[in-house]
């Protein structure tokens, strides 16, 4: 497919795939979800890339869902998936889904974090192998779809978190373990970039199965059961008669507002963040 909301790039063993929808701050709609999906699909084609990094344009990484612009809802709308199962069905694909998919993509990858990284973007963070973050990165995991967030932090963060929902600073979200290494922004491509093509020195055979591995002993844990059932329950709070996820009026989750309130000093016992500039 020809790309409109993503940049695909490879070289010297390295594929970059760059969310390229500034103006929305790289929300994610189906349509980049799908180019994002056909640009995995060309870097897992291509022998010589050993390594794919994700990133976003624009100083911003993703700040998560596209709640309804209208680029956005025309592209879903064109894909004419009926009320009911099919409704159902693309929904669990474009949010579970393609998440697992590129977990187990067979190559190693890496996100490339800088600003803002909410809820979908933590979702497709996560998804990768590592994650490597500028210091000005701020990170807001929830309960989503794809919801690995006990996983990458640990249950009682998890909890402590997505109870208050509050945004946590690259290095903070480094000591929870998310996070593998944080860099002066300045330093991020380059440090990044660097590391995946040490990485691509590897041989295809090793890279490729000591990620099997890795991620076989995460699902013996339940890893991939627990992903999987955890998107009904998210599907039984959306249609729970009398629950409002958004704030009215604006393309906002009702829980992401009360972080970005946090930021701004506007709730109980909190004082303005330095980057609480919008």
């Amino acid at each position: 497919m020809a790309f409109e909301e993503i940049i695909y790039t490879a070289a010297d063993g390295v594929a970059q795939i760059v969310l390229n929808r500034p103006q929305y701050r790289n929300a994610q709609g189906y349509r980049m979800l799908d180019e994002i999906d056909a640009a995995f699909a060309l870097a897992g084609a291509d022998e010589a890339v050993k390594v794919v990094v994700v990133r976003g344009a624009g100083g911003v990484f993703s700040t998560g869902h596209d709640l309804g612009t209208p680029e956005g809802m025309a592209y879903r709308n064109g894909l004419g998936a009926k009320p009911g199962i099919q409704t159902y069905d693309q929904f669990k694909k474009y949010n579970l889904d393609l998440l697992v998919k590129w977990r187990n993509f067979a190559k190693p990858t890496v996100a490339m974090v800088e600003g803002y990284c909410i809820y979908a973007g933590w979702m497709l963070a996560a998804a990768m192998d590592v994650i490597f973050a500028a210091e000005d990165a701020e990170f807001l995991g929830g309960f989503v779809e794809y919801n690995t967030i006990p996983w990458d932090i640990g249950i009682r963060r998890a909890k402590e978190l997505v109870f208050e929902s509050r945004f946590i600073p690259a290095a903070e979200a480094a000591d929870y373990g998310l996070v593998n290494r944080v860099y002066a922004k300045a330093d991020l491509e380059r440090e990044t970039l660097g590391w995946a093509r040490r990485v691509a020195e590897n041989s295809a055979e090793t890279l490729r199965m000591a990620k099997i591995q890795m991620n076989k002993a995460q699902d013996a844990q339940g890893f991939t059961q627990a992903v999987e059932d955890s998107l009904g329950d998210y599907v039984a709070m959306m249609w729970m008669p009398g629950n409002e996820m958004r704030v009215e009026g604006q393309r906002r989750l009702l829980s992401v507002d009360l972080a970005v309130r946090g930021r701004r000093g506007e709730r109980f016992g909190l004082a303005p963040s330095k980057s609480a500039a919008e």
